[in-house]
């Protein structure tokens, strides 16, 4: 029979002992799919499918960052002109250029890196990943940012028009949207997007009514208007000078920098998105460079028509609507505050739905950045659900832990927010240039054009936003940035210490002896058996199976080599490299087997492809035990000469976790000890 097919069961005649049965779910486990949703197969290809999102969905779930930014990015602009507002016709439109820059820019990096990745795989293929740790540490702490600047900037909106008293349970009702949004995220991506499709579209129609009525109103008064921006223009001149004048000018335009941040997300996000994937991601970059510079540039012109001012209490799109739709009445009913009232609250909405660029993005960059080794390895695991659980736990834990110390002020968090997204931005189109310089391929020309505009306009934001918010409180992101990434070489520094540590046991394979000739022996379901969870082939696992030889000398006639080929954030791109995850798997396994043959032993292997490795295994095991009645299982755990507490993060506890579910099953399991020098602990 070949290896690693399923055998035949013994009958109970011919067991020596009962074997312990899978273990039935527990109530926790009901519970959880209860919240949560049942598991998903990941070998299926209807599942890749079924969680991947269109163009539509793509750009509700990364769009809305961008688009709803136009509720704080533009309202800092316009308050940063002061008396100066006649500039705002020129505002909106380097706003609306400065997003259709940089949104045709992230275009090209979306054609050249169409798996995904965003700032921090472009900075790491073509600048290095010295270079590529900053512009991922930089994105996730705009990640963690950005889900407190919306939930933040949501909660600022409703309570534009709740009565004063009720202020008190603003910074509550906040902590309870981020909690809703972790537990949505925690379902699956496209779960928590359709949920929310319903208030992106109520966001653009009600801010669709609001810009074009609003321009549609004063459109006899264009002259008018066009006279007071000319008149308020020689007046700014007079008083100012030409420097001055531009210099007010760019301070607004780098205050008003939020409005910019999500537009990275649709590069970020690739790998959730429908089949053709660089297709579907560029058709979400248009919809979103669109909506979001038509929303933020006609906000800006709006405030200038309706000569809307800021007020206590209120933020700037608050008074906008209320001068806009305040009055309307429909037969003598008074209809216009029910419009106010459901704009903001569609703002409010939509804010919220911003958030989730936050939780699709921040772990994926986790991942990509874990699968480097500048995180630990658990940031890259896939749930049942096949989201990056642990990513979404700890973006919604520091999230809520960025609004209660703020206490939900939303100027505080978007001083801190704007920055590090402009050095992602930066760090991103200079990588572009050097990749354009480098090469010859066709559209070079338009390629150092185009990213060389970006670079420019990203650079320049960078600068004016760290000057003017530096002082304001900005520093604090800066310095958070820089713990990040001293945390992350610290990290990538151990793991290298591990693995070059682990290495020596690589030297056993060249005193592996030959292959036997004749044929090798045969397993025998009722005879002692050992099951050893191993991974790839090499050094740690035929230590392992050494080991166990030295240990019990003689006692087992069967060894049963167990491995699960994880599918990891990294590896979910698709049906094929689920594929190719079984096929590395199952190489090794035979080359396991071939070995054990070469020491004259009984041995065979089982599989399976799943996204955790302790619950797949444990199912494995109990198979195995099933049919060979007399089974212990081993399984390796490292041991530090030195222990300390951040060794359980970095490395996962499989070992003990299995070997607690294994005994509480009623199977034998064992904790084999691989010792790792000082100089890695």
């Amino acid at each position: 029979m070949q290896a690693g097919t399923p055998r035949p069961r013994p009958s109970p005649q011919e067991r020596s002992e009962p074997s312990p049965a899978w273990p039935p779910r527990q109530p926790l486990a009901r519970l959880r799919t209860l919240l949560l949703g049942a598991p998903r197969d990941v070998q299926d290809p209807r599942t890749h499918h079924s969680i991947s999102l269109v163009a539509l969905l793509a750009w509700v779930g990364l769009g809305a960052d961008g688009l709803s930014s136009s509720a704080y990015g533009p309202d800092e602009a316009f308050r940063a002109l002061g008396t100066h507002g006649y500039l705002a016709v020129a505002l909106a439109l380097a706003t609306a250029v400065t997003v259709l820059v940089i949104s045709i820019a992230y275009s090209q990096i979306i054609n050249r890196f169409p798996f995904g990745g965003g700032g921090y795989v472009v900075a790491t293929e073509l600048l290095g990943p010295r270079v590529g740790v900053v512009s991922g540490a930089s994105l996730l702490v705009d990640y963690v940012l950005t889900i407190s600047v919306s939930v933040a900037s949501s909660g600022d909106a409703i309570f534009s028009f709740l009565p004063a008293g009720l202020e008190a349970w603003k910074l509550p009702a906040e902590g309870v949207a981020i909690g809703l949004l972790v537990l949505l995220n925690l379902r699956g991506v496209k779960e928590s997007v359709t949920i929310l499709a319903p208030i992106f579209g109520l966001f653009l129609l009600t801010h669709l009514v609001l810009i074009v009525g609003g321009i549609g109103v004063h459109l006899p008064d264009v002259p008018r208007v066009a006279a007071d921006v000319g008149h308020g223009f020689r007046s700014g001149l007079a008083e100012l000078g030409a420097l001055g004048l531009f210099s007010v000018f760019v301070r607004a335009y780098s205050m008003g920098a939020g409005t910019y941040t999500g537009i990275e997300a649709v590069s970020n996000g690739i790998q959730i998105m429908r089949e053709p994937k660089v297709h579907t991601a560029k058709k979400t970059m248009t919809y979103m460079a669109v909506s979001l510079a038509f929303t933020a540039a006609g906000i800006l012109v709006c405030y200038l028509l309706f000569r809307a001012a800021p007020e206590e209490g209120k933020t700037m799109n608050a008074v906008l609507l209320e001068r806009f739709a305040g009055g309307w009445r429909l037969g003598g009913v008074p209809i216009g505050r029910g419009f106010v009232v459901v704009t903001l609250l569609a703002e409010a909405a939509l804010l919220v739905v911003a958030a989730q660029a936050g939780f699709i993005d921040g772990p994926r960059v986790m991942a990509n950045m874990a699968h480097d080794s500048w995180l630990p390895h658990r940031f890259g695991q896939l749930s049942e659900r096949l989201t990056i659980q642990d990513g979404v736990l700890l973006m919604g834990g520091a999230s809520l832990a960025t609004l209660l110390w703020t206490r939900g002020d939303i100027l505080h968090l978007v001083t801190m927010y704007s920055i590090n997204v402009f050095v992602t931005f930066s760090l991103s189109q200079l990588a572009m240039l050097r990749y354009w310089q480098r090469t010859r391929a066709p559209g070079r020309g338009r390629g150092l054009a185009i990213h060389g505009v970006a670079f420019a306009l990203c650079l320049a934001i960078l600068v004016g936003t760290v000057y003017e918010k530096g002082e304001q409180g900005g520093w604090i992101t800066i310095a958070v940035t820089s713990l990040v990434i001293g945390l992350c070489f610290a990290i990538r520094r151990h793991y290298r210490n591990v693995q070059a540590n682990l290495k020596r046991l690589d030297d056993i394979l060249e005193a592996l002896p030959p292959h036997p000739p004749g044929p090798h022996p045969v397993v025998d379901p009722k005879a002692p058996t050992a099951v050893l969870l191993v991974g790839g082939y090499g050094g740690l696992g035929i230590h392992a199976l050494l080991n166990v030889q030295r240990t019990f000398p003689g006692h087992f006639k069967n060894f049963v080599f167990v491995s699960v080929g994880v599918i990891d954030a990294a590896s979910m791109k698709g049906v094929e490299e689920v594929d190719r995850v079984r096929l590395r798997t199952q190489q090794g396994l035979e080359q396991y087997v071939a070995l054990a043959h070469r020491l004259k032993l009984a041995a065979d292997y089982r599989m399976e492809i799943g996204t955790e490795a302790v619950s797949v295994a444990e199912k494995l095991c109990f198979e195995v035990a099933q049919e060979f009645p007399r089974t212990v299982v081993f399984a390796g755990k490292l041991v530090f000469q030195q222990e300390r507490w951040y060794q359980r993060l970095l490395h996962n506890e499989t070992a003990y976790q299995l070997q607690r579910r294994l005994q509480l099953g009623g199977l034998n399991a064992m904790v084999l000890p691989v010792r790792v020098l000082a100089a890695a602990s």
